[in-house]
């Protein structure tokens, strides 16, 4: 209980200190940002600006969450701190959010000016704001990432949100479970470095109503009962660890709703299979139905979603990346993705893993990582020269690689 009162004292000073600041119009405001990208911001653009137009106006919409907010275990340690985010959103001028572990947006606040600001890009219950959906954000980075992060201007990926700031922190169970992210978000000018702590020491204080609860009260781990293995030549799907009997077509959507879990409008979809060919919506219809089918029904109607977990290889070599782990996603990318593929979506991905995990190999330190990458890339050069500088002299597999460069510079 000391404890408790000790960060509920020290959140209500970092209030009182940043609302103050604010209202005085210090002049802390950026006029002007930074061209160069942070590491993380472009490595956040790289991943998201294969599957997010920059050119959207808006997120994209997840219907009825109301059930699930009143369900979330969210619900009521944000409601005993609701009076705190109100305060900051309405003397501050932000626009207070909480996502779930998806990052769609399960609650928010703000005055009136900010929140109509807010829901012309769809900042508001029901907006889907991981990176697959709407790019650079802070929700999204706190969500990949599992850290606090800002994201200011220009350094969204969508254009619509240059005119924004956002500040969030992730929200865990006991025993670090994400559960999702609280936000801040006001315009550009409003940035101050007092925000951050702010953000960070509510999302503390939801962190420990939430270790307060009954263990039941929170919602139980749960395996997922889909796996897809769609890289290189050992292409299957199980559930429950039976193979599903699905077609090479289904096979591609099953992997493209794997990759992009925010889902698929059945327009983009269409595109994503068959580009410019002139393929009727009923005959996508039919393939979806029966993935549906095959899936239990765990694959959503009208904007086609997954609606239970999915291992899948692919999204574990991303993930990996995502989070600097050369080993495994090197490990884990055994060839490309559903070779036999010619849909557009999956080419753009199948391009984007390859050259992900290649440029992490010829940026790791690591011999290992080149070795074994090369192993699978004979006629690489690059990866086997990178490979044999990193090997010490009197290193014994620097025959091996001498080998390799030797054929690749006969091909």
């Amino acid at each position: 209980m000391a404890a408790h009162g000790a960060l509920r004292d020290r959140r209500t000073r970092l209030v009182r200190e940043w609302s103050r600041l604010v209202a005085e119009r210090v002049p802390h405001a950026r006029t002007r940002h930074d061209p160069a990208l942070r590491e993380e911001i472009a490595a956040s653009w790289n991943r998201s600006r294969v599957v997010v137009d920059p050119h959207r106006d808006s997120a994209p919409a997840v219907p009825d969450v109301a059930d699930r907010w009143r369900s979330s275990p969210l619900a009521g340690p944000v409601a005993e701190i609701a009076g705190e985010l109100r305060a900051i959103a309405d003397e501050a001028g932000f626009v207070a959010a909480v996502t779930d572990a998806d990052g769609t947006i399960l609650w928010t606040y703000g005055g009136r000016v900010m929140r109509h600001r807010a829901e012309r890009v769809n900042f508001a219950p029901g907006g889907r704001w991981d990176e697959a959906a709407m790019g650079t954000s802070a929700p999204a980075l706190a969500l990949r990432d599992r850290r606090p992060a800002t994201v200011f201007s220009a350094e969204h990926l969508v254009e619509a949100l240059h005119g924004w700031v956002c500040y969030a922190a992730p929200l865990r169970a006991p025993g670090g479970r994400l559960l999702g992210v609280l936000d801040l978000s006001s315009t550009w000018d409003r940035s101050h470095p007092m925000v951050m702590p702010t953000v960070r020491t509510l999302a503390a204080s939801i962190e420990d109503r939430l270790a307060r609860l009954p263990a039941a009260a929170l919602p139980p781990v749960t395996a997922p009962r889909v796996r897809l293995d769609c890289l290189g030549d050992g292409v299957r799907a199980l559930r429950d660890g039976a193979p599903l009997p699905l077609r090479p077509r289904q096979l591609e959507i099953l992997a493209l709703l794997a990759l992009e879990p925010d889902g698929f409008s059945p327009e983009r979809l269409r595109e994503a299979l068959y580009g410019d060919r002139p393929v009727t919506m009923t005959s996508l219809k039919a393939q979806v139905s029966h993935l549906r089918a095959a899936l239990g029904g765990a694959l959503a109607q009208r904007h086609y979603v997954l609606t239970e977990p999915i291992v899948c290889d692919a999204s574990a070599v991303l993930d990996a990346l995502a989070s600097g782990d050369t080993t495994t996603a090197v490990h884990r990318y055994t060839g490309p993705l559903l070779p036999d593929s010619e849909a557009p979506g999956i080419v753009r991905w199948r391009d984007y893993l390859e050259v992900a995990v290649r440029k992490a190999v010829l940026a790791s330190p690591v011999p290992e990582h080149a070795l074994a990458y090369g192993e699978r890339h004979r006629y690489d050069l690059e990866v086997h020269q990178h490979a044999h500088r990193l090997l010490a002299p009197s290193d014994g597999r620097r025959g091996i690689t001498a080998a390799r460069i030797e054929a690749a510079l006969r091909d």
